[in-house]
């Protein structure tokens, strides 16, 4: 009895872990984190920018900050973050059964964590921290109120952004997946289907876009059922979109299911990934439609250096041959968490094969080997990993007269080319007074036509940074400060509840560049600055800290090349 009793156990526990094998989850473990009916903005492993989106975003009640959230489980506090961007205020409250729960975006925590976070800011004199309180610090119950909904750090509205991890691994999986009630029982839209003509090395030699029409609510075609393209092999992109009842946003689809002639092609689904894959995401949607036009196809077959864990292994790498004589029947099923789908189905046959026009470029660069171009005025070091496909680079330079660019301007191939790791850029000066190198820092320049600071150190006379663009780069100098401007500030401070100063510099920097920093104090005592990076704001709450009376205000902020700007100002609470 005992033998068996044991053995029932250890299969419950096995059971509400997702395996390779099996993807079982507890369904009615967690509570909803919200006490309203749950409706999303953002879905698990929807495409954003450089990544995959790690939870789902649930809508706040009314668009309006303040709504109470809850532990959706037992389980204590084991990580607390705050920033300025990313996940502003987040709370990660671990639970018995080997998951770990995310709220980020928080506006405010439960009292008993506010003021502790607060101690610990004051104690290392940061806004922005990270703290691991031991397990007996902050215990909740399921159903406890841990905090109130927001919009803190990168967010564009109030929501709650709200993650399930496996705590031992930290991989994200899918919260849909945890029987959460969501009213949804419409099918995914499908918008529109992209072929992609490819050589024998699965590189790209052109592309062609249909539109998709709607047979019925599940049913879609291409128009003439059959489509004729020009290329011996071909890929395919889908561009599809979840929608659930009760809002009208479009939302990032859970599976697509790709089969030729009945047999199974290409599949991936949206359960589960880890954060050091997630910028594969570039190898898998349409790069330069997403840079170029803010438009999100998933790639329905697979890059050579694609490594992401999405995809069932038993597949194909989603290559279509085509014949001239017999057309092959393609059908794609997009699914949804709910199991709502919608079905495409089309016929392809190759058509005339033109000869690829000979690409002009100046160097070729393997996917799989590291890559080192040096020609003495600039030197490009790309580890192994870098890029998805070949690079056939084209590259350039070009004389900038401009007062403040002080070497030959390096065109890079171009912003719509993904580089998946950081790579090493040198570049010679040309013209730079002694006295302004410690201004000067690589500039990048890419879509907008907007110069962002890379910032830069010398080593053997060259500036050197790691940046993780492809797009045109030079040496400029910036030896402006940051402005400061009182926002909400008066000598007279009395019966204010804060206040405000929005600062700015001239150069938005890029990649591992350090942006701005500050620091305050009153009567020479440090303060708590938080940084609203959306408005660039810092923002100073009273909070009984500085009493009443005459005080003197200094705030520093300083820039990537160390310019500093002072505002020295007395105020009265």
């Amino acid at each position: 009895m005992r033998q068996i009793t044991f053995s029932l156990f250890l299969l419950t526990i096995l059971c509400s872990f997702s395996t390779d094998n099996a993807k079982v989850y507890p369904t009615d473990y967690f509570r909803s984190p919200v006490d309203r009916q749950i409706y999303l903005s953002g879905t698990f492993g929807e495409l954003r920018p450089n990544h995959f989106h790690a939870g789902i975003d649930i809508k706040a009640h009314g668009g309006k900050v303040g709504q109470n959230l809850y532990a959706t489980a037992d389980g204590h506090v084991a990580r607390i973050k705050i920033s300025s961007g990313g996940y502003g205020n987040v709370l990660y409250i671990k639970h018995p059964n080997g998951y770990t729960t995310v709220y980020a975006h928080m506006y405010k925590f439960a009292d008993k964590i506010a003021k502790y976070v607060k101690e610990s800011q004051y104690e290392k004199q940061k806004f922005e921290i990270e703290l691991f309180p031991p397990a007996d610090k902050f215990v909740f119950k399921k159903g406890d109120v841990i905090g109130k909904l927001g919009t803190s750090g990168r967010s564009f509205g109030p929501h709650l952004h709200f993650e399930i991890r496996d705590s031992r691994t930290e991989k994200p999986i899918n919260p849909l997946l945890f029987g959460f009630e969501l009213k949804d029982n419409i099918a995914p839209k499908l918008h529109q289907l992209k072929a992609y003509f490819l050589n024998d090395k699965m590189n790209t030699l052109d592309t062609k876009t249909f539109d998709l029409i709607k047979l019925s609510n599940k049913k879609y075609k291409v128009r003439g059922d059959t489509l004729r393209l020009g290329a011996w092999r071909v890929g395919f992109g889908i561009k599809a979109y979840d929608h659930m009842n009760g809002t009208p946003n479009w939302n990032g689809v859970y599976k697509v299911d790709m089969s030729q002639d009945g047999e199974p092609s290409y599949v991936y689904e949206m359960e589960t990934f880890s954060f050091n894959e997630s910028r594969y995401i570039n190898a898998h949607l349409d790069y330069e439609e997403q840079v170029s036009k803010k438009s999100y196809f998933n790639r329905m077959f697979r890059m050579p250096g694609n490594k992401l864990s999405i995809y069932d292994e038993q597949t194909s790498k989603g290559l279509i041959k085509l014949s001239n004589t017999k057309a092959t029947k393609i059908t794609m099923v997009v699914e949804d968490a709910d199991g709502n789908d919608a079905t495409l189905e089309f016929w392809a046959k190759r058509g005339k094969v033109k000869e690829p026009e000979s690409e002009s470029f100046n160097y070729l660069l393997p996917f799989d080997e590291e890559n080192i171009i040096d020609n003495n005025t600039v030197r490009m070091h790309f580890p192994l990993g870098a890029f998805y496909e070949n690079l056939y680079m084209q590259y350039r330079t070009s004389r900038d007269d401009s007062k403040n660019v002080y070497s030959m301007v390096y065109h890079i191939h171009d912003y719509k080319t993904p580089v998946h790791t950081y790579y090493d850029l040198s570049i010679q000066p040309n013209g730079l007074p002694e006295e302004l190198r410690s201004k000067a820092f690589i500039a990048y320049c890419g879509k907008d036509q907007k110069m962002q600071n890379s910032g830069g150190r010398w080593e053997e006379g060259k500036l050197k940074a790691k940046v993780r663009d492809l797009g045109d780069f030079c040496i400029m100098v910036d030896d402006k400060a940051p402005t400061i401007t009182p926002a909400s500030f008066k000598s007279n401070m009395k019966g204010f509840s804060k206040m405000t100063f929005k600062i700015k510099d001239n150069f938005e920097t890029t990649g591992k560049a350090r942006g701005m920093t500050y620091n305050a104090t009153v009567d020479d005592q440090w303060i708590l600055l938080e940084y609203d990076s959306k408005n660039d704001l810092l923002i100073h709450r009273f909070d009984g800290r500085i009493p009443a009376g005459k005080h003197t205000l200094r705030l520093v902020v300083s820039d990537n090349r160390g310019n500093e700007k002072v505002l020295e100002r007395t105020f009265t609470r």
